[in-house]
């Protein structure tokens, strides 16, 4: 369990204006990303003071200096968008993100094994990515794909995160159709209980829709838009 996860749990619903920055990992996935739109988004999220800046494993190293000393983690996506590399690929990505200074690492499941509702597929991809990440003090949200999934799919994946031993549950890559709804969040949260972190990302670009994801159970929130959503503006469809 996080103790970022513990620190929210009975907390969710408060969150105005004023520490709203401390749930967003602000984030940036676009594959044309230069360093200079990553450094970017670093001095942006010192400034605001968001949780961490989310980016593709490329540019750990970079966010990792340029975020010293500032408080705000860095997180790497794995597996990322699809999900659909081998388990051990997965793991040597994890390795290389934390080493690089990842403090937490956003991996994408099976999809295709949780469609099949092969639970012990599901678990023991995400178990053998826990084990890496955890290993080297890092912390690990597995990313479900809400948007592909049945209700009974997401229960699976969500059952089968727990078992694996990660830290959070999330909805979406933001890539593959749709994105956070309250309704998943609130599903996610039931199913794994108090004790992990539920993490809502794709299509989150407002306060009010922050705000909504966290009254639902989410203790984290993955957005472009964090700047708009901390200033009570609308941010764009951008990811």
């Amino acid at each position: 369990m996080s103790n970022e996860a513990t620190v929210h749990a009975g907390n969710t619903g408060a969150a105005g204006p004023a520490n709203i920055a401390s749930y967003i990992d602000h984030t940036l996935l676009k594959p044309e990303a230069s360093e200079a739109d990553v450094l970017r988004v670093c001095a942006e999220a010192a400034e605001y003071g968001f949780k961490s800046v989310c980016v593709n494993p490329l540019w750990v190293k970079t966010v990792n200096t340029a975020l010293k000393g500032s408080g705000v983690l860095a997180c790497s996506v794995v597996g990322f968008p699809l999900g659909a590399t081998p388990t051990d690929v997965k793991s040597f990505e994890a390795r290389g993100a934390v080493l690089d200074g990842a403090d937490e690492v956003d991996m994408v499941i099976n999809i295709a094994a949780a469609r099949a509702g092969d639970k012990g597929a599901v678990t023991e991809d995400i178990a053998a990515v826990a084990e890496t990440v955890h290993a080297g003090g890092a912390i690990l949200k597995v990313i479900i794909e809400t948007a592909l999934l049945t209700d009974g799919q997401k229960v699976l994946a969500c059952q089968a995160a727990v078992e694996a031993g990660a830290d959070f549950v999330k909805t979406s890559t933001g890539f593959n159709g749709g994105g956070a709804t309250v309704e998943d969040v609130a599903l996610m949260r039931r199913i794994v209980g108090p004790d992990l972190g539920v993490k809502a990302s794709g299509g989150v670009r407002s306060l009010a829709d922050a705000q909504a994801m966290i009254a639902a159970g989410a203790t984290r929130i993955g957005a472009s838009s964090g700047i708009a959503i901390v200033k009570g503006e609308q941010g764009s469809a951008a990811y």
